[in-house]
Protein backbone atom coordinates (compact mmCIF):
# COMPACT_ATOMS: atom_id res chain seq x y z
CA UNK A 1 0.00 0.00 0.00
CA UNK A 2 1.20 3.56 -1.21
CA UNK A 3 1.20 6.29 1.40
CA UNK A 4 -0.33 9.27 -0.17
CA UNK A 5 2.22 11.91 0.93
CA UNK A 6 5.33 9.27 -0.52
CA UNK A 7 3.32 9.29 -3.67
CA UNK A 8 3.15 12.91 -4.02
CA UNK A 9 6.46 13.36 -3.12
CA UNK A 10 7.77 10.69 -6.13
CA UNK A 11 5.26 12.88 -8.74
CA UNK A 12 7.08 16.31 -7.81
CA UNK A 13 9.92 15.87 -7.89
CA UNK A 14 12.42 18.44 -6.46
CA UNK A 15 15.43 20.31 -8.64
CA UNK A 16 17.63 18.65 -6.32
CA UNK A 17 15.97 15.46 -6.67
CA UNK A 18 16.03 15.78 -10.65
CA UNK A 19 19.79 16.77 -10.51
CA UNK A 20 20.46 13.37 -8.79
CA UNK A 21 18.43 10.95 -11.01
CA UNK A 22 20.59 13.25 -13.90
CA UNK A 23 23.88 12.48 -12.44
CA UNK A 24 23.44 9.01 -12.35
CA UNK A 25 22.15 8.92 -16.02
CA UNK A 26 25.15 11.05 -17.22
CA UNK A 27 27.48 8.52 -15.25
CA UNK A 28 26.14 5.64 -17.31
CA UNK A 29 25.97 7.54 -20.51
CA UNK A 30 29.93 8.35 -20.25
CA UNK A 31 28.18 11.88 -20.82
CA UNK A 32 31.45 14.04 -19.27
CA UNK A 33 30.22 17.74 -19.68
CA UNK A 34 26.60 17.11 -18.81
CA UNK A 35 28.39 15.29 -15.56
CA UNK A 36 30.70 18.12 -14.18
CA UNK A 37 28.26 20.35 -14.49
CA UNK A 38 25.38 18.36 -12.99
CA UNK A 39 28.31 17.90 -9.86
CA UNK A 40 28.45 21.80 -9.89
CA UNK A 41 24.82 22.46 -9.99
CA UNK A 42 24.62 19.60 -7.19
CA UNK A 43 27.97 20.88 -4.89
CA UNK A 44 26.19 24.33 -5.07
CA UNK A 45 22.77 23.53 -4.33
CA UNK A 46 24.30 21.29 -1.04
CA UNK A 47 26.44 24.48 -0.02
CA UNK A 48 23.75 26.88 -0.13
CA UNK A 49 22.01 23.75 2.09
CA UNK A 50 24.24 23.92 4.67
CA UNK A 51 24.69 27.43 4.69
CA UNK A 52 21.42 27.54 5.46
CA UNK A 53 21.47 24.57 7.70
CA UNK A 54 17.36 23.66 6.30
CA UNK A 55 16.61 22.17 3.14
CA UNK A 56 15.96 24.22 0.15
CA UNK A 57 12.88 25.17 -1.03
CA UNK A 58 12.10 25.35 -4.79
CA UNK A 59 12.32 28.94 -5.23
CA UNK A 60 16.18 28.68 -3.56
CA UNK A 61 16.68 26.04 -5.66
CA UNK A 62 15.92 28.01 -8.42
CA UNK A 63 18.24 31.59 -7.11
CA UNK A 64 21.27 29.05 -7.00
CA UNK A 65 21.22 27.94 -10.46
CA UNK A 66 20.25 31.56 -11.31
CA UNK A 67 23.14 32.40 -9.38
CA UNK A 68 25.35 29.98 -11.61
CA UNK A 69 23.72 30.59 -14.75
CA UNK A 70 24.68 34.28 -14.53
CA UNK A 71 28.26 33.09 -13.88
CA UNK A 72 28.63 31.07 -16.76
CA UNK A 73 27.40 34.15 -18.79
CA UNK A 74 30.10 36.30 -17.13
CA UNK A 75 32.56 33.69 -17.96
CA UNK A 76 31.36 33.55 -21.36
CA UNK A 77 31.81 36.81 -21.85
CA UNK A 78 35.31 37.36 -20.36
CA UNK A 79 36.33 34.29 -22.56
CA UNK A 80 34.97 35.74 -25.73
CA UNK A 81 36.85 38.87 -24.88
CA UNK A 82 40.30 37.00 -24.20
CA UNK A 83 40.09 35.14 -27.42
CA UNK A 84 39.31 31.98 -25.58
CA UNK A 85 36.47 30.49 -28.17
CA UNK A 86 36.71 27.22 -27.10
CA UNK A 87 36.21 28.07 -23.13
CA UNK A 88 33.26 30.24 -24.03
CA UNK A 89 32.07 27.93 -26.31
CA UNK A 90 32.05 25.39 -23.33
CA UNK A 91 29.98 27.75 -20.59
CA UNK A 92 27.56 28.70 -23.15
CA UNK A 93 26.74 24.69 -23.31
CA UNK A 94 26.60 24.68 -19.37
CA UNK A 95 24.45 27.39 -19.40
CA UNK A 96 22.09 25.05 -21.68
CA UNK A 97 22.21 22.14 -18.96
CA UNK A 98 21.68 24.21 -16.17
CA UNK A 99 18.51 26.30 -18.34
CA UNK A 100 17.40 22.44 -18.57
CA UNK A 101 16.26 22.67 -14.45
CA UNK A 102 14.78 26.16 -14.46
CA UNK A 103 11.24 27.00 -15.61
CA UNK A 104 10.69 28.75 -19.13
CA UNK A 105 12.29 32.17 -19.57
CA UNK A 106 9.79 34.50 -20.09
CA UNK A 107 10.74 36.36 -23.66
CA UNK A 108 11.51 39.59 -24.95
CA UNK A 109 7.85 40.27 -26.33
CA UNK A 110 6.13 39.37 -23.07
CA UNK A 111 8.21 41.65 -21.39
CA UNK A 112 7.85 44.68 -23.43
CA UNK A 113 3.93 43.74 -23.06
CA UNK A 114 3.73 43.61 -19.30
CA UNK A 115 5.74 46.59 -19.39
CA UNK A 116 3.76 48.38 -21.43
CA UNK A 117 0.59 47.11 -19.00
CA UNK A 118 2.54 48.33 -16.19
CA UNK A 119 3.07 51.96 -17.73
CA UNK A 120 -0.75 52.06 -18.63
CA UNK A 121 -2.18 51.02 -15.50
CA UNK A 122 0.64 53.54 -13.53
CA UNK A 123 -0.95 56.50 -15.65
CA UNK A 124 2.10 58.50 -16.85
CA UNK A 125 5.28 57.59 -15.34
CA UNK A 126 8.35 60.12 -15.61
CA UNK A 127 11.68 58.34 -16.16
CA UNK A 128 12.51 59.37 -12.27
CA UNK A 129 9.48 56.49 -11.14
CA UNK A 130 11.36 54.23 -13.32
CA UNK A 131 12.34 52.12 -10.01
CA UNK A 132 8.70 51.88 -9.37
CA UNK A 133 7.41 50.80 -12.89
CA UNK A 134 10.19 48.17 -12.44
CA UNK A 135 8.85 46.98 -8.85
CA UNK A 136 5.26 46.94 -10.39
CA UNK A 137 6.68 45.02 -13.97
CA UNK A 138 8.25 42.38 -11.92
CA UNK A 139 5.64 41.78 -9.63
CA UNK A 140 4.13 40.71 -13.18
CA UNK A 141 6.25 37.63 -13.37
CA UNK A 142 6.33 36.25 -10.03
CA UNK A 143 7.18 32.69 -10.06
CA UNK A 144 8.37 32.63 -14.08
CA UNK A 145 12.16 33.17 -14.42
CA UNK A 146 12.69 36.44 -16.04
CA UNK A 147 16.26 38.92 -16.57
CA UNK A 148 15.78 41.87 -14.30
CA UNK A 149 18.45 43.47 -17.09
CA UNK A 150 15.91 43.08 -19.90
CA UNK A 151 13.23 44.32 -18.06
CA UNK A 152 15.06 47.22 -16.99
CA UNK A 153 16.03 48.13 -20.82
CA UNK A 154 11.94 47.45 -21.80
CA UNK A 155 11.20 50.03 -18.80
CA UNK A 156 13.80 52.22 -19.91
CA UNK A 157 12.96 52.36 -23.61
CA UNK A 158 9.09 52.46 -22.98
CA UNK A 159 9.89 55.49 -20.33
CA UNK A 160 12.34 57.42 -22.96
CA UNK A 161 9.97 57.04 -26.02
CA UNK A 162 7.06 59.09 -23.67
Amino acid sequence: MIHWPEAIEVAIMSITAKIQSDMIEAMKAHQELRLSTIRMAKSALKNKEIEKRAPLDEKEEMQVLSTLIKQRHDSADQFTKAGRAELAQKELEEIVILEGYMPKAVGQAEIEAAVKATIAEMGSPTVKEMGTVMKNAMAKFAGARVDGKLVSEAVKKALAGK
